[in-house]
């Protein structure tokens, strides 16, 4: 009972903690001279989480419904169900991308079906559900209005991104052309909501002013979109010769580099508007908060995109972007874990339950022979 007790504000934010491990690993793979055995090791450890959490969530489900239905009312968590979609597609795209060199091809491909699949439906089940809560429901104004709303319209993009790793493992003809238009498809779904709803953040930040400084870091949010739109049409065109009819399968290659470069150019001064916030809320007393993970993943879609338009385009200076993004995100990534397992262990990010109503507190008495019992 004390276990489960302490699940019970176990929310589906903690999946950004799978998304953040698993792209590292990816984005590594990514890279042109990764290490490969890093990279598999990086990705198994956030199969570990993603399976850890699922059974904590479960429980917590099970122990804790009201807490559970109490977390899609409320206009603040709602939106972190879309990352329980994104969690299942990123460790299930790496295990294509750095995990098939551990378990095997087979397998790999085995596990990104049944997890891409599985984060697919509830990714797109996030988009509508949540957007609908915050019309019907939730109902906020625009100084509620945080990054943290973009994630369960984000979800459907990253399915666009790693998608289309499937498509050489199913059979020629119509179900290649089906998955990889489906994922071009997924790609306008979630980059039209995103462009709906960027002008509503950024009117928050000019109208209201900075963001609380322990959400600071849920600016990086907005790299998210960016950087796996970016990916997502290179991972496409990757695909479309033999796919696609001609000539859409060279216009698809086309689009990948037109869209990807000014898309990048924005992600990098979103970056930089970002971290200078970032600078100015940690001068302020910004302390670890489990947003912190924010850091992680929107970073990794960006080494993953600039990775992308250095194959497409053939210059060293995506390479080296891609390179320099990597770099951050290993920073990012192990300052967000350390809090994270100090958080853990002290008992802050997981609190114990309160004691039972009607329990008297312990006290120290002092017996005649003189000891305190």
């Amino acid at each position: 009972m004390v276990t489960t007790a302490r699940l019970r504000h176990l929310g589906p934010n903690w999946y950004a903690a799978v998304m953040g491990t698993a792209i590292v690993g990816s984005a590594g793979a990514a890279l042109p001279s990764h290490v490969r055995h890093l990279c598999a090791a990086l990705w198994a450890l956030s199969l570990l989480l993603l399976l850890a959490l699922l059974a904590a969530r479960a429980l917590h489900w099970a122990h804790h419904r009201d807490q559970a239905r109490q977390h899609l009312l409320d206009p603040a968590t709602a939106p972190f169900h879309g990352c329980t979609a994104m969690a299942l597609l990123a460790v299930g795209g790496g295990a294509l991308s750095a995990g098939r060199y551990w378990i095997g091809t087979r397998a790999a491909v085995a596990l990104d079906t049944v997890l891409f699949s599985a984060g697919t439906a509830l990714g797109l089940a996030a988009a509508v559900a949540v957007p609908y809560l915050m019309v019907t429901r939730h109902r906020p104004t625009l100084a509620d209005a945080t990054p943290v709303w973009l994630l369960p319209l984000v979800a459907p993009m990253v399915s666009a991104a790693l998608g289309p790793a499937l498509v050489p493992h199913l059979p020629p003809g119509q179900s290649r052309g089906t998955l990889l238009l489906g994922c071009l498809a997924l790609f306008g779904l979630s980059l039209l909501a995103t462009l709906l709803m960027l002008p509503l953040l950024l009117a928050r930040l000019l109208l209201h002013g900075p963001l609380p400084l322990a959400l600071t870091p849920a600016l990086f949010l907005v790299l998210g979109p960016l950087g796996q739109s970016t990916t997502a049409t290179g991972a496409i065109a990757d695909l479309a010769p033999g796919v696609v009819p001609a000539p859409y399968d060279r216009g698809l290659a086309v689009f990948a580099v037109l869209y990807g470069v000014p898309v990048m150019g924005f992600a990098l001064l979103w970056l930089a508007f970002a971290a200078a916030q970032l600078v100015r809320a940690r001068r302020r007393g910004m302390r670890f908060s489990p947003t912190w993970w924010g850091l992680t993943f929107p970073v990794g879609t960006c080494v993953t995109g600039a990775a992308s338009l250095a194959r497409h385009t053939g210059l060293a200076v995506y390479a080296g972007l891609a390179a320099g993004l990597y770099a951050l995100l290993l920073l990012a990534w192990a300052a967000a874990a350390t809090g994270t397992v100090r958080g853990l262990l002290s008992g802050v990010l997981l609190p114990a339950p309160p004691p039972a109503r009607g329990a008297l507190p312990a006290a120290r008495v002092r017996t005649r022979s003189g000891a305190v019992r």
